[in-house]
């Protein structure tokens, strides 16, 4: 396989595991856990899980962007 479409599958298989990594996280501790849902008052472990899931989806979106902002070299 040539080294550039070996880089660029590399990058979608590496943005598709950890964006799926993520979710599941994020499902668990949400969904599984409530704490996802608010249901007389706010909780404390709902500040803590929407403070993680808005931090952690930052960190997220800033590395995918700094890995899809370098060129791939095709012509190798």
């Amino acid at each position: 396989m040539e080294p550039g479409v070996r880089e660029y599958l590399l990058r979608i298989v590496n943005t598709l595991s950890v964006g799926l990594f993520w979710l599941a996280i994020n499902s668990t501790a949400g969904i599984m856990y409530d704490h996802a849902f608010f249901h007389d008052s706010i909780t404390v472990g709902n500040i803590i899980f929407y403070t993680w899931f808005i931090t952690s989806f930052i960190f997220f979106l800033r590395w995918q962007i700094k890995l899809w902002s370098k060129p791939i070299d095709f012509e190798q």
